[in-house]
């Protein structure tokens, strides 16, 4: 198929000319509005260089194949199946779906999509002013390693750093970063695909792939940023339209896309069949109700070919079966977990005999129980960590107590929780979470407590409460603030109220916890582990006698040697720690015989 580039109005319409747009939809119209539906005629206004012929753009996670360019349908359904392994190529702009769909049934399916375009004609530029963040394009290799560790923990496929270093001039491809201004942390990235270039597009269309926001981020509007700035990018160019596609049931990214002014068009896309793909054309089973530690889990026995039966969705309860073996399993927690090790991690006091015994670091601790005990073990360490004996989930924990009425008050919250509660010595350090599976560690994160930005406007309550929504967002709801009084008492410790505006910019740590199930977030450190935690991680593991564990330290390093135990979960979140493979390795445990050798080599 062939078509012509646009002179005139075309152009005067892509740069926003007041008299263009009426002419340009009028003859999208005439045209029996062809490009809305995702194909381009040839139009005898247009001269120029031709449509290049079946064109394919190469986006490092896959091809973009412009189906519009096919003039044979076999030709486009061949070249759909020729996708290589590990790949996620997609099909966009097809006139005849159905058709190359019946070509190939077994083997392709029609993505649940749909598909945005925010016109240029009628567009202004974003005024979206970033706070604690900016935008910018990809530029060195740190950012591509950066853009591959992003899309990979939000689960998607992502190009080499290679591949995208060797495109950083490209006129094709351009990549952007959201850079963190404190940290210089990239935290969010984006991707266009500029169709004049791809295939000479008659149409000057462009579109936008790859977007992904760090869910660890405090920073608000992110995504919307780097939204805004890539469609400022194009329409710079003189591009006449941006095109993005969003899952249907994506209720709350759509919402922000209309509002930003994008319209739905009908526009079809077709993908292989593939273990990435799976989820979208799978049977009648419906894992919805799984939370996310179970749901990655169970997606990974999936891809093996390991039966998987729902016993308590809600719980996460769920039997994994193959061959004659079956395992039942609660989200991380397994049968191969003896109910005498689950016990030794649930009391943390027998937690920390263990540890002691094991010749490892452990704080200071004593039952709380005795006022003048209680006072007297806090004058002695100046600052203690008061917390039920048994509990998860950080409920019932208060840090870096100082006064005796705060001891008081905290030490009545943790009773709330247990009958026992403890006392332990306050020390400085960052909180890491060890992954250990199978008695070897396998992921590590830094665990920070929940922090908001302020913005002029919105008082610190506020900001709590809008930052909670989009934790909740982020982790499938397993993450929010609480606004206790335990929030309280961080936020007043530090000089402020709740009814207090923050400056634009300002960062303000809400919790002194750093549990991910009051707002705290994870920042994987897996590659800057030392050999040293690594060993005695294990050592702990081996002491509790318990092969699947998230072990708690402080550390003032996570490279370094120094360390205290803190506690151990027997049921650790795996989701958390993506893009580290924590549920190959658990399914590795549980059905060694399907595990890859690349995958279970020691050390990787």
């Amino acid at each position: 198929m062939t078509g012509t580039r646009k002179k005139g109005g075309g152009d005067r319409a892509g740069r926003g000319g007041s008299a263009a747009p009426d002419r340009y939809r009028h003859r999208l119209e005439r045209q029996g509005s062809a490009t809305l539906h995702g194909f381009v005629e040839e139009d005898p206004q247009h001269k120029g260089t031709p449509l290049k012929p079946n064109a394919t753009v190469d986006c490092g996670w896959g091809r973009l194949i412009f189906a519009h360019t096919f003039s044979d349908n076999a030709e486009l359904a061949r070249t759909l199946l020729q996708e290589q392994e590990d790949r996620r190529d997609i099909a966009i702009y097809l006139r005849d779906p159905h058709v190359v769909l019946a070509m190939a049934p077994q083997d392709l399916f029609l993505d649940p999509s749909h598909t945005y375009r925010l016109w240029f004609f009628n567009y202004r530029p974003a005024r979206v002013q970033p706070r604690g963040f900016r935008v910018r394009r990809l530029r060195n290799r740190a950012d591509a390693e950066a853009m591959h560790r992003l899309l990979s923990s939000r689960r998607m496929v992502p190009p080499s750093p290679e591949f995208v270093l060797e495109r950083l001039k490209s006129r094709t491809l351009s990549f952007f970063v959201a850079e963190d201004e404190e940290s210089g942390r990239i935290i969010g990235t984006v991707t266009g695909v500029d169709h004049l270039h791809a295939f000479g597009d008659p149409e000057k269309g462009s579109s936008m792939w790859c977007l992904a926001v760090d869910p660890q981020a405090a920073q608000p509007g992110i995504g919307r940023a780097l939204v805004a700035w890539i469609a400022d990018h194009y329409a710079a160019r003189g591009r006449a339209f941006m095109d993005l596609s969003v899952m249907h049931d994506n209720e709350a990214v759509i919402r922000l896309y209309e509002k930003m002014g994008f319209e739905r068009v009908p526009v079809f896309s077709l993908k292989r069949k593939n273990a990435i793909n799976e989820p979208l054309y799978v049977g009648p089973e419906n894992y919805d109700a799984l939370n996310p530690y179970a749901r990655i889990i169970v997606d990974e026995a999936r891809r093996r070919g390991i039966g998987v039966e729902l016993v308590d969705a809600e719980e996460g309860y769920f039997a994994l079966t193959l061959g004659g073996r079956s395992i039942t399993c609660r989200e991380s927690l397994s049968e191969l977990t003896s109910a005498v090790a689950m016990s030794r991690c649930d009391d943390k006091r027998i937690t920390r005999k263990l540890l002691v015994q094991a010749g490892l670091e452990v704080p200071a601790q004593q039952v709380a129980g005795d006022a003048a005990a209680d006072r007297a073990f806090l004058a002695e360490h100046g600052a203690v960590v008061v917390k039920p004996a048994r509990g998860e989930q950080g409920r019932g924990v208060a840090v870096d107590v100082r006064t005796p009425e705060e001891l008081a008050a905290a030490i009545d919250a943790a009773a709330r929780v247990s009958d026992c509660v403890l006392l332990e010595s306050y020390l400085p350090g960052d909180d890491l979470r060890v992954i250990v599976i199978d008695y070897r560690v396998v992921a590590a994160a830094l665990r920070k407590p929940a922090e908001i930005t302020g913005d002029g406007k919105h008082d610190i309550g506020t900001l709590i409460r809008k930052q909670s929504r989009r934790r909740a967002a982020a982790t499938g709801g397993e993450s929010k603030i609480p606004l206790d009084e335990e929030t309280r008492r961080c936020v007043e410790r530090q000089g402020r109220a709740m009814d207090e505006v923050l400056l634009p910019g300002e960062t303000l740590r809400v919790r002194a916890t750093a549990n991910l199930h009051t707002g705290g977030t994870l920042h994987d450190v897996t590659e800057q582990l030392s050999a040293r935690l690594r060993e005695v991680c294990e050592r702990a593991a081996r002491a509790l006698k318990i092969p699947v564990v998230g072990l708690d330290l402080l550390v003032p390093d996570p490279a370094g040697e120094d360390y205290v135990f803190i506690e151990a979960n027997e049921r650790p979140g795996l989701a958390n720690h993506e893009p580290q493979p924590t549920a190959e390795r658990f399914i590795d445990f549980l059905f060694p015989q399907t595990a890859q050798v690349s995958d279970a080599t020691p050390g990787d």
